[in-house]
């Protein structure tokens, strides 16, 4: 069975009192442990699609099922990272992965809770800044901390938008491979990630899919045993190949706008 399921999926959200449609009829399976990149340009629909398989927002015709089930709501099966990081900046790191842990297992004591939660930030490299404020991190340090609480509430499925985007360079190669290898550890976890960076997708996906305003277009397959070094990716025909069709894709819809 299918992990994320798109069913004829409509979406239109509401401005001054005027309705615009973001996604039409979308039809997209993701399968159980797929690690998929969602591709396009800004105002395709891409963050609409991960806020409908959150919750966040709900189709105006289809639906979307999550494990077979209908979405209606934001739920414990699906964790998310923002670009924007979206820690409370008024605790420490560590308390910020330990309340995903106590939000999500009502079992867990105090003592449980911040043995896990530090466990996760010494897992993605920031396990020394436990006790530090989001303003006293950086902003690559800030985005493990959400990847940590992300990992914190062991859903099944990822959704990440854009998570990477406003890092440098070095940092975010780090984080790309530290998510590779945190995706790979957690074993069958469904990964949706939002990206621009044609590159970022080629190394993280086992699927690309590339979005034209309100609709996908076309899915790209990636082998999942082939390198994940940039330097490698380039001297690989099959990943060049899939890289050429979508770099034609994006040229062919060139178009401006927000994101949706």
């Amino acid at each position: 069975m299918p992990s994320i399921v798109f069913k004829d999926v409509t979406y239109s959200y509401v401005s001054n009192g005027e309705s615009f449609p973001a996604l039409e009829d979308v039809n997209l399976e993701i399968g159980e442990g797929e690690f998929l990149c969602l591709v396009g340009h800004s105002g395709c629909g891409k963050s609409t699609m991960l806020s409908l398989i959150a919750g966040l927002a709900h189709p105006t015709r289809g639906e979307v099922l999550v494990g077979g089930e209908p979405v209606v709501g934001p739920g414990p099966d699906r964790s998310i990272v923002f670009q924007s990081y979206s820690l409370f900046p008024w605790q420490t790191a560590l308390r910020n992965v330990m309340f995903a842990i106590r939000k999500t297992d009502r079992k867990a004591t105090k003592e449980q809770a911040r043995a896990r939660a530090l466990e996760l930030l010494e897992q993605v490299g920031v396990g020394e800044a436990a006790d530090r404020y989001p303003f006293q991190l950086s902003g690559g340090m800030r985005q493990r901390v959400a990847i940590a609480r992300a990992l914190a509430v062991d859903a099944p499925t990822m959704l990440l938008d854009e998570p990477f985007g406003a890092l440098d360079p070095m940092i975010r190669r780090k984080l790309q491979l530290l998510l590779l290898d945190l995706w790979k550890g957690a074993c069958c976890k469904t990964a949706v990630f939002v990206t621009h960076d044609i590159d970022e997708a080629l190394i993280l996906a086992d699927r690309i899919v590339f979005m034209e305003p309100r609709h996908v277009v076309r899915s790209f397959e990636l082998p999942r045993d082939r390198s994940r070094d940039p330097e490698a990716l380039v001297s690989d025909p099959v990943v060049r190949a899939v890289k050429d069709e979508v770099l034609a894709l994006f040229e062919a819809t060139a178009t401006g706008g927000e994101d949706a």
